[in-house]
């Protein structure tokens, strides 16, 4: 179905969109108050999701053309996609346009929908996005049923991204898409499609408790909302085993199978195109879901693989070595200064990452500097986390924390503005400064500072390079920091 735009397209550029877009943020006072009132498993959140895709002209059961592989969990759900997104562009003579809807971005808004592998280009986004908009602007629903969905309203960011992903795919004839759930998967608005091919769930922890629940079981639950009816899910072996049995119970609910996928014995003789000893687990899940996915397409008479010593077909293995994901065990080398980056911001994540980082930097002997930034969580939790996995081996010369404002000037990259800090605290360096005294009480020897945005630090650790040494530099704490670091990277 083909929307068409009132307003010639010519009038209305990129960023007249990325400023719409951000206008649908939740602040910082709404996101609170969420929390505070305990009304995050918003049973309206599906129907809803289902009333906006109707409003822009589409069934359902249109969603099912997507033939979607939905995959969800708390860690490594990202990096299962881009491993999945890979095997399949190796099939592109059956499959010639493949989609990918992600979250979040780093450095720009259109990394979130992506059509073999590539980001929709600025002129696409903002055709599309408009489309959109000026369909909700034009349609309204019951607001007996949908009180806060009169005329001209809009979802919420995600939501309208996920919108926009199902008009943007459904009007390029894409026929296979992966979907990485947002937040949990239950009430994901994601998870308005009926029937995807299959579904994955990546390692489970204890992240967005407010929206999800305090414990694995609660957790384990709500990710297990993305199954459905004749849809095989898979997972993988090291789960928390709690988790792992109420996945089990979901899978029975929704009368599908829930396979347990062994980190297959091939993948640990070859070297990932995303790197980390963990990634391992991700990749053999990515395989379990493209097998499926392509057998049930009926795609070169691939079969379901499980098998711990299962042949692994040539084209998977191309895949996966193939495959990219920035901003996750994210190594670049510029002048003398090697950055290791990975934006991981739980406990698990930044856990995994600090192995990573100890696997390479024990080999070094660069000076060694933390870049962190925080803004939102357990800051202080999380250095510790890596100040225990990496010392006495590993000890920092510098550590920096930032802020994630992008730029000297106090701006944001247009694609990277976040409404839902609070801005004051931002401002006022407040969490970086608690981060500062945090790290000296248990390390006397680092140097350690503090910096209102990324582009300074950067600055601060340019002028750290003496001579010929060089530095190694981990990049950690937050996605929006590392898409802050990126930009900079571009803009010098």
């Amino acid at each position: 179905m083909k929307l068409t735009s009132p307003i010639a397209m010519g009038v209305r550029t990129y960023q007249d969109a990325v400023k719409k877009l951000n206008s649908l943020q939740s602040n910082y006072a709404t996101i609170m108050a969420i929390r505070q009132s305990g009304n995050s498993k918003n049973k309206m959140a599906i129907l809803e999701m289902q009333e906006w895709t109707k409003r822009i002209g589409y069934s359902i059961s249109d969603l099912d053309n997507l033939n979607m592989i939905h995959i969800t969990g708390t860690k490594g759900k990202g990096s299962t996609a881009a491993f999945t997104d890979s095997i399949l562009s190796q099939y592109r003579d059956s499959l010639p346009k493949i989609g990918l809807f992600t979250s979040p971005h780093l450095k720009s808004v259109r990394e979130r929908i992506r059509i073999n592998s590539e980001p929709i280009d600025e002129m696409k986004f903002t055709k599309y996005f408009f489309e959109v908009w000026d369909k909700l602007e034009s349609t309204q629903s019951s607001t007996e049923k949908f009180p806060n969905m009169i005329k001209g309203a809009k979802p919420a960011y995600f939501k309208y991204l996920t919108l926009l992903s199902f008009h943007i795919f459904l009007q390029e004839g894409v026929k296979g898409c992966i979907y990485e759930v947002g937040v949990g998967g239950e009430y994901d608005s994601t998870n308005i499609v009926s029937k995807p091919v299959t579904c994955g769930v990546s390692l489970l922890g204890i992240d967005h408790t407010f929206m999800l629940g305090n414990t694995i079981e609660e957790i384990a639950w709500n990710k297990g909302g993305i199954f459905k009816t004749n849809a095989p899910a898979y997972t993988i072996s090291n789960q928390p085993q709690a988790g792992l049995q109420v996945l089990h119970e979901r899978a029975k609910e929704r009368s599908t199978t829930l396979t347990v996928l062994p980190n297959f014995f091939q993948l640990e003789n070859i070297k990932l195109g995303i790197d980390g000893k963990f990634q391992l687990a991700n990749a053999s899940l990515a395989v379990g879901l493209s097998s499926q996915f392509l057998s049930k397409m009926e795609i070169e008479n691939i079969k379901p693989i499980s098998a711990r010593d299962a042949t692994i077909p040539a084209k998977f293995i191309k895949g996966l070595k193939a495959s990219r994901w920035e901003g996750r065990c994210q190594t670049l080398k510029e002048n003398g200064r090697n950055w290791y980056i990975d934006g991981a911001h739980t406990a698990d994540s930044i856990n995994a990452a600090s192995e990573w980082f100890k696997d390479i930097a024990i080999k070094s002997p660069n000076k060694k500097v933390l870049l962190f930034n925080q803004q939102a969580r357990d800051a202080k939790a999380l250095v510790n986390y890596i100040h225990e996995k990496l010392y006495p081996e590993i000890q920092f010369d510098e550590v920096i924390f930032t802020s994630n404002v992008t730029w000297k000037s106090g701006a944001y990259s247009s694609d990277l503005v976040s409404m839902n800090e609070a801005k004051e605290e931002v401002d006022m360096l407040t969490v970086q400064k608690a981060l500062a005294e945090e790290w000296k009480s248990f390390d006397d020897k680092s140097k350690v500072h503090v910096s209102s945005d990324i582009e300074s630090a950067y600055e601060l650790i340019d002028n750290l390079k003496i001579n010929s040494n060089e530095i190694d530099i981990f990049v950690t704490g937050s996605l929006h920091l590392v898409g802050g670091l990126l930009v900079v990277f571009d803009g010098k």
